[in-house]
């Protein structure tokens, strides 16, 4: 940036946002700060980005995110690391597929009419258009990222190296084709895993239904909260060890309906307490039934179609949709006697989590991978200490879950996706899997081939985003020098969708943990506590909080006073304390600046003339450095971005800059407090600028341009060196003495507020200190400015009140925790007599009121016939009226001693 000097460039009097930001992003990206340069000796610092999905724009939750990894970004490039941070978009699978779909329905078409290419070709359009504006909304929220390797997850790089990791596992006999129960969304019109399914509990019924006994007229009562179902049972199960069947086992029924013979058998995985003991066994459309057919050799009988209708295996049901259907069997139940009873039911029923279709178990021939022996290294991983979780409990969650890990469905019934690598001959009926598009049977050689129509689950390409954007499977520089990455900080909701299996596939691709540490933020919920939703109207868009109180009023309000794994409470409050906190910096490096004109060019600090404000001030700084710095290493960044703030507001702006400005006003110090108003504002700017990006390079911009040329900075601040701690750097007598000061001050102040005593009146005090009124004795101009205190005497003699400290009349007496005393006159704070005078009609003008409320509530007429609200009300206010002549009563004895 050009220089100015002092006389040409004027600071303006309110900070704007919207004419800073801009600015500075644009000037960070030309000159490159944000591209590391590989360096040997040195460690990196690497994260690589959650990438948003391609649905439309950043949410408040991203924002959050990008707070959090910028923080991490900025504070490790500012310790001189080589850091790079990785930016990238993921497609979204199902969820991109969705919304243009809702597109196109707009214009009164789906994508069948349009044809897989063109369809294709239209949703790599709204993913460009998605990947600009999101791009566009990080670097509104400050994001140092790396743009120059910005990854996409359809790109060529990543889709091979989501080809190369299929055919690894598939040679290795870990991915599968096979029939399984898979949750299947009818809206979606795919399957989706366990994962992708949110479990809600419901109000429903248990339907009691009697199954006729093949041959002898007795029946078997069966309980289920899914007639619809009884359609595809191949038979009714009782737990082996239920004495009430036992005389039924072996023998068959006949299915309500459709009249087919099925058996009655014995598994263990029936609960006898359920409904009557015994259950229909659905294998087609259940998992545990499912589960109960593979071992009891039952057949499959898929009723319903890919839309939930009911196929030809319903019969007299057969194109009814599943809830039709269910009226139409009970209502034929009932006629034929078989519907015994009807309960309310609770249960827990499964929902697709982008449409919240209610989901349908099917038995389907789906791709799956084998996940056990992934997860053991996995796991080993954690429990080594090779990567440790933040916060620590969710160790024993992730363990759980691992622990317990059943096989992933990867294949999706989609368009939009990385296509399956599996071609089928129609030939000779073998599958060719291939990292190259086939282009014959590799075991026939025929032409006549076919590709897999169905695309892999997003997460499987998500799996690999570690170590794929870093060129992967290519032994890239980027991937040798950059892998295993530093930190993986995502949100807690995605710890299995997400982050178990990058480790799985991290540690299975290239023998190496994926990251080192895994950070997990909360939720970012409203002031309620509520979770943000469209259906709530409770949704924060970041852009518009950006426009009306700038991005690091936003990032200050995500990140202040957070911790790691905890929800967010995100309030128009915090918000506007974020903005308030800019401008209160803004306001504090303004007079700095006005101040410093006059003294010319000499900053250099004379450590030995220093006053005792001016060395409390240094060693409060230094406290505050390494406290920040041990928090930043803890990963706690939210206690770290308070204590700045309270460092800055309370001690600094309050009162340093405020004794400063007596200092400045008397012009008789043979010491300025310029220089340690320049040096403390600008080791603080780089303290707080990986939270508050923009504003600190502004302010530190301004700064620059006051200080000789000799001691100015780098060229930003961006690159200047994080602030560190030297050892001999806490002043502890200047603390305990300007600790002193400040008490003193404050609790002048407090008592003037107690006693309402006008801003402009001054008050007498007496202070007792000890040993400490040397030191403490010089300040009495501070005191008397700040405290609005006058006379102000010191004395050194130090007793205990009840030792009989010298006392008089009404004076108020003040003992602080350091054992000095303060002792305030009455009368220099109020006029006794008229105070006498005002409590004594207060006194009469409450005694008349608690007589007549008090005659009101004697009255048995009242009692009787005012409603109960009404005489607990009066009730209420004659306590409080009470309490309040009490106190009244108590004051004016006090001014009467």
């Amino acid at each position: 940036m050009t220089e100015a000097s002092n006389s040409e460039y004027k600071m303006p009097k309110a900070y704007e946002p919207g004419k800073v930001e801009q600015k500075w992003y644009k000037f960070w990206l030309e000159k490159g700060y944000f591209s590391p340069k590989i360096d040997p000796k040195k460690k990196p610092f690497v994260i690589i980005m959650p990438p948003p999905n391609v649905t439309g724009e950043l949410h408040i939750g991203h924002a959050l995110t990008a707070t959090l990894e910028d923080i991490m970004t900025r504070w490790h490039r500012m310790k001189g690391e080589p850091t790079l941070w990785l930016p990238g978009i993921d497609h979204a699978g199902i969820a991109a597929q969705v919304v243009v779909e809702q597109l196109l329905a707009e214009e009164g078409l789906d994508r069948y009419q349009l044809g897989r290419d063109k369809f294709l070709e239209r949703m790599r359009q709204w993913a460009s258009s998605c990947r600009q504006t999101i791009a566009k909304q990080h670097q509104r929220l400050g994001a140092s990222c790396d743009w120059s390797r910005e990854c996409f997850t359809l790109d060529e790089g990543p889709s091979r190296a989501v080809r190369t990791v299929f055919v690894h596992l598939y040679d290795k006999g870990l991915i599968y084709l096979g029939e399984r129960i898979i949750n299947w969304c009818p809206r979606c019109a795919t399957a989706l895993s366990d994962l992708e399914v949110d479990h809600k509990d419901i109000q429903g019924h248990l339907y009691y239904v009697n199954y006729p006994l093949e041959g002898n007229g007795g029946f078997i009562t069966v309980a289920t909260t899914r007639p619809e179902t009884i359609l595809g049972d191949t038979a009714v199960a009782v737990n082996p060890d239920d004495k009430r069947f036992k005389s039924m086992v072996g023998k068959k029924v006949i299915l309500p309906i459709v009249n087919r013979a099925i058996p009655i058998i014995t598994d263990k995985a029936v609960d006898p307490s359920f409904g009557t003991g015994a259950v229909k066994i659905t294998p087609a459309h259940d998992p545990v039934d499912f589960e109960v057919a593979q071992r009891q050799g039952l057949p499959l009988i898929n009723i319903m179609n890919p839309d939930a209708t009911m196929n030809e295996n319903a019969g007299p049901y057969a194109k009814l949709d599943r809830v039709s259907c269910r009226r139409a069997i009970l209502s034929d139940l009932e006629k034929n006697g078989l519907l015994i009873k009807v309960e309310p039911y609770s249960h827990s029923v499964g929902h697709c989590d982008r449409c919240q279709t209610v989901i349908e178990p099917v038995a389907s021939k789906q791709w799956f991978i084998r996940t056990k022996s992934l997860a053991q290294p996995a796991i080993n991983a954690v429990t080594g200490g090779r990567i440790k979780i933040i916060p620590e409990r969710f160790t024993k969650v992730y363990l759980n879950w691992m622990e317990n890990i059943r096989d992933w469905c990867i294949s999706r019934q989609l368009w939009w996706g990385h296509r399956i690598p599996v071609w089928y001959c129609h030939d000779c009926g073998e599958l060719t899997v291939t990292t190259e598009d086939a282009q014959a049977c590799h075991s026939c050689g025929s032409a006549n081939i076919e590709q897999d129509p169905d695309v892999l689950d997003t997460w499987f390409s998500s799996a690999l985003w570690t170590h794929s954007t870093l060129g992967w499977p290519d032994n890239t520089g980027d991937r040798r020098y950059f892998y295993p990455t530093t930190v993986m900080e995502t949100g807690y909701d995605i710890l299995f969708f997400w982050v178990a299996r990058m480790i799985m596939m991290g540690l299975e691709d290239t023998g190496e943990i994926p990251f080192s540490t895994v950070y997990l933020h909360g939720l970012v919920r409203d002031e309620k506590g509520e979770k943000m939703s469209k259906v709530r109207g409770n949704v924060l868009n970041p852009l518009d909080t950006l426009e009306q109180y700038g991005t690091d009023a936003l990032r200050f309000a995500l990140s202040t006073g957070t911790s790691p794994g905890n929800d967010i409470k995100l309030t128009a409050s915090r918000l506007e304390a974020g903005r308030n906190f800019a401008n209160k910096l803004w306001n504090a490096t303004r007079f700095i600046l006005q101040s410093a004109k006059p003294t010319g060019s000499d900053m250099k600090i004379q450590h030995e003339l220093l006053p005792v404000e001016d060395r409390w001030i240094l060693s409060r700084l230094n406290r505050t450095v390494a406290s920040i710095t041990s928090l930043m290493e803890d990963f706690q960044f939210g206690e770290a971005q308070r204590q700045i703030h309270d460092f800055l507001w309370g001690e600094f702006c309050d009162w340093y800059i405020e004794i400063a400005k007596i200092r400045l006003r008397s012009g008789r110090d043979a010491v300025s407090p310029i220089p340690i108003l320049v040096y403390v504002l600008e080791t603080s700017l780089r303290l707080l600028h990986p939270f508050m990006p923009f504003l600190t390079e502004e302010l530190w911009q301004n700064l620059n341009r006051h200080l000789p040329s000799d001691q100015r900075g780098s060229e930003s601040i961006t690159i200047a060196p994080y602030p560190k701690v030297g050892g001999t750097d806490i002043d502890l007598e200047a603390e305990r003495v300007m600790e002193s000061i400040i008490e003193i001050i404050r609790s002048i102040r407090n008592i003037r507020a107690e006693y309402k005593v006008e801003s402009a009146k001054w008050i007498a005090a007496q202070i007792y200190a000890g040993k400490l009124t040397p030191a403490i004795a010089p300040y009495s101009p501070t005191i008397h400015a700040l405290a609005r205190a006058k006379p102000i005497t010191f004395h050194d003699i130090q007793q205990g009140i009840s030792e009989g400290f010298p006392s008089e009349g009404n004076d108020l007496l003040v003992v602080l925790p350091n054992a000095i005393v303060i002792r305030i006159p009455m009368e220099s704070m109020i006029n006794l007599a008229a105070e006498k005078k005002r409590l004594q009609k207060e006194i009469e003008q409450s005694q008349t009121e608690v007589a007549q409320l008090g005659a009101r509530l004697e009255n048995r007429a009242f009692l009787t016939r005012a409603p109960a609200t009404i005489v607990d009300k009066e009730r209420a206010k004659l306590a409080a009226r009470k309490t309040r002549l009490e106190k009244l009563k108590e004051q004016l004895i006090k001014y009467q001693s």
